[in-house]
């Protein structure tokens, strides 16, 4: 086990910047989100401004080394952006290897992504990541790499050798991942042809989606109580207490300052919710910084375009968490509003209801209706039949008198028959 340590730089210029307790226990958490680590201790560091070469002054970088040599400390990982030269410049100060925060968050991408597209974003995301760190990264800029003239010619550096080599593997993997997604595509363009809605479980990492998941469908996917837990959307067809069938999407969690790279590169992580006719957002209502969560994972919801065009519900997750006081608070207020409820994923409180309203929002108001069909309409009762919506039906000398118990979608669907 590698013995590491996190540093929060709070830097006050930054107008931007988060609560620093609160950023510092979300970067521990982080960093126990990798297997193979074991999180020693953690510190925030007051900074007035970043100092260009080495981030930090050089009594903080001296006090810092006394407190990793003590501790045996193999790896610092500081949560926030680290140029190529402060690394390098850190690195030899410290004595041991250093991470930013995008390189740990790549590292967790790397150890949790399961399926074919998740396996080539994240290697796309850490080539592009690398590409930035080649610059000045060299020790020797005059380091030059001969040749035959065929590729580069003489006197290329190594440098821009190693740049090249990079956005080749790059157009290589666009290719492959352009390939799985038109898959996707296709599996996505099979399932709107099941009449099956398409309800996202969307939220900020942790928050649970993992946990209501399993509680819905039964399916064992992987819900910790870690960071990230859940890479790759994961699709369930289910049929809700409430007798509707949907496709169930568990999505990759949000997370705030998520680094360019990984913006770009996981986007397509996110198809499913694009597709959706539901976005369930699920809140860690228990958590101290549950409203600045909420905020970011709207603001990504926004980007993607879904946050005015898809129906949404905010699910407060966690509610056993929290003391009696604020459980009631809770209650009460999801009570008064629409489309919030809460409950707990764990114990199932508060599912009930919510999985009443997530129907409602599907379908719309079911109304009761008599059809009458004549003989040769076969196909449309054969069709009434299969979509469980016949509440009764009668005989008669031209045909059938069949009651039905139906939405304004199953309707129009009918109509078109």
């Amino acid at each position: 086990m590698t013995r590491a340590w996190v540093l929060h730089p709070d830097i006050k210029t930054d107008r931007d910047r988060r609560p620093a307790d609160m950023a510092l226990e979300e970067a521990v958490a982080l960093a126990e989100a990798l297997p193979d680590l074991t999180v020693v201790g953690g510190v925030v560091v007051p900074l007035p401004k970043a100092h260009a070469g080495m981030l930090f002054g050089s009594g903080k970088i001296a006090e810092l080394k006394a407190q990793f040599e003590a501790d045996e400390i193999e790896l610092v990982l500081v949560d926030g952006p680290v140029t190529p030269v402060q690394q390098r410049n850190l690195e030899k100060a410290w004595g041991v290897k250093l991470l930013d925060r995008t390189g740990l968050i790549l590292e967790i991408f790397s150890d949790r992504a399961a399926t074919r597209e998740g396996v080539l974003q994240v290697e796309m995301a850490a080539l592009s990541y690398q590409r930035t760190r080649l610059v000045r990264a060299w020790t020797h800029l005059e380091r030059q790499r001969g040749g035959l003239g065929f590729v580069g010619g003489p006197g290329e550096t190594q440098i821009e050798a190693d740049r090249r080599a990079i956005d080749d593997q790059l157009v290589r993997l666009r290719r492959q991942l352009d390939k799985v997604v038109k898959t996707r595509s296709l599996h996505r363009a099979a399932r709107a042809k099941v009449p099956y809605p398409i309800v996202a479980l969307v939220g900020y990492t942790n928050a649970g989606k993992s946990t209501l998941f399993n509680r819905l469908t039964g399916a064992e996917v992987m819900a910790k109580d870690m960071l990230f837990a859940t890479l790759d959307p994961t699709m369930r067809a289910v049929s809700l207490p409430t007798g509707i069938e949907v496709i169930l999407s568990d999505t990759v969690g949000f997370i705030s300052d998520l680094p360019t790279e990984l913006v770009a590169a996981f986007r397509a992580t996110l198809e499913e919710v694009l597709a959706a006719d539901l976005i369930v957002h699920v809140r860690d209502i228990s958590h101290p910084n549950t409203a600045e969560q909420a905020e970011d994972v709207r603001a990504i919801l926004t980007s993607l375009g879904v946050a005015e065009t898809t129906a949404q519900i905010e699910l407060w997750n966690k509610i056993d968490l929290l003391d009696p006081e604020a459980r009631a608070a809770a209650l009460a207020r999801a009570a008064r509003e629409d489309d919030i409820f809460a409950v707990s994923a764990v114990t199932g409180q508060g599912l009930d209801a919510f999985l009443q309203a997530a129907t409602l929002k599907l379908e719309g108001e079911r109304r009761t209706e008599t059809l009458t069909l004549r003989f040769d309409q076969g196909r449309k009762r054969a069709w009434l039949y299969d979509k469980g919506l016949v509440e009764a039906e009668t005989q008669t000398d031209d045909g059938y008198d069949i009651t039905v118990r139906w939405a304004a979608k199953d309707a129009r669907a009918f109509a078109k028959l």
